[in-house]
């Protein structure tokens, strides 16, 4: 396996000295890159998923057009309860939706139990090919849905504003809802750890949906998952991120849950969370994504913004607060790169 020539990402994510801050953004393979919808002209969104050279083609698109300083595989956090036997379909302008969603035990007794290195061996084939294109210049990150994240999706069925259905379950019937859960949660651990054996230099839980519940349910419904799959995840030393949107009521929480580092949503102030929970995690964001639309000097002020409040140290990877929208140019997204590259290092003195 190649040295990584630029692991910069690594040793923050580990808290070690880094010489400037390292940069990458949630969904940066995708729509906002024209040499993406390219790729996307000539084949559906699942048959890119499946088709480990597309797959590839696309995480390694950013690392040359934007200088990110680490990919992350080309995939969706669907192809999980896909795997588990549930019919999934990507509908332009609608977006994923589960025809057949999950309501009630019957339903639930119809998943199945599955093996990664067989029922998603086009991820991890995806993940050995980008590591082998990659050729060490950056390292490679895995993902997946949170629990509590692939739940929603599985009983609502598509995007929801109100959540009504997986309410419903967690308040009706938890029971059940902990059946799910403990099912996804082995699934993701096991699914973490192939990607991990197939070459992935560290990996991100993301619990999106995190937000939408109140404190004590987030812990019991959510936070208690992503512990049980971090202490299952078979690992050397690859760090694991976790990503929960619009949980600020249980930073010192999720601090404690295993992970090596904690992903911030734009609405939070990094330096008051470096505050509370820095000591013991790394912190990844958290850039407001339509930044992007703004000027250069607009782009300038807010990364510098960030930049100063996490202060002087390691343990910061740059990010955005959340995916980058399809409609940014690119050339903003590059000039936001270059900007923290450059403007990162005086925070990065070695005494």
């Amino acid at each position: 396996m190649s040295q990584l020539q630029n692991d910069l990402f690594l040793r923050a994510c580990k808290k070690e000295y880094v010489e400037r801050t390292p940069i990458w953004m949630m969904r940066q393979a995708g729509r906002y890159l024209p040499e993406y919808r390219a790729v996307r002209a000539k084949s559906d969104f699942l048959t890119m998923c499946k088709t480990p050279e597309l797959a590839a083609e696309v995480t390694i698109q950013p690392i040359d057009l934007i200088g990110v300083d680490a990919a992350i595989i080309f995939s969706d956090i669907l192809v999980i309860p896909e795997a588990m036997g549930m019919h999934l379909e990507m509908n332009e302008g609608v977006g994923p939706v589960f025809p057949n969603p999950i309501r009630n035990e019957n339903d639930a007794k119809q998943l199945k139990a599955i093996d990664p290195s067989v029922d998603l061996k086009y991820v991890l084939d995806a993940v050995s090919l980008t590591k082998k294109e990659l050729n060490g210049r950056v390292p490679l990150i895995g993902f997946s849905g949170a629990p509590w994240t692939l739940l929603t999706y599985m009983v609502e069925g598509r995007g929801s504003k109100s959540f009504s259905q997986v309410k419903k379950l967690i308040y009706n019937n938890p029971q059940l809802a902990h059946f799910l859960l403990d099912k996804i949660a082995t699934v993701v651990a096991d699914y973490l750890s192939a990607k991990i054996e197939a070459g992935a230099n560290a990996v991100q839980i993301f619990d999106t949906w995190g937000g939408i519940l109140p404190p004590d349910d987030f812990q019991k419904f959510s936070l208690n998952y992503i512990e049980q799959v971090i202490s299952r995840i078979k690992r050397k030393d690859e760090p694991v991120i976790v990503f929960a949107k619009g949980v600020h009521y249980k930073l010192k929480r999720l601090a404690k849950c295993g992970a090596d580092v904690i992903g911030l949503d734009w609405t939070m102030d990094i330096g008051r969370v470096r505050k509370r929970i820095g000591k013991k995690v790394a912190l990844q964001g958290n850039l407001d994504p339509t930044v992007l639309y703004g000027t250069q000097k607009k782009i300038e002020k807010e990364a510098s913004k960030i930049l100063e409040s996490y202060g002087e140290g390691s343990g910061h990877i740059f990010n955005l607060g959340h995916g980058i929208l399809p409609d940014v140019d690119p050339q903003n997204a590059k000039y936001l790169v270059d900007f923290v590259k450059h403007e990162s290092a005086k925070y990065h003195k070695k005494n």
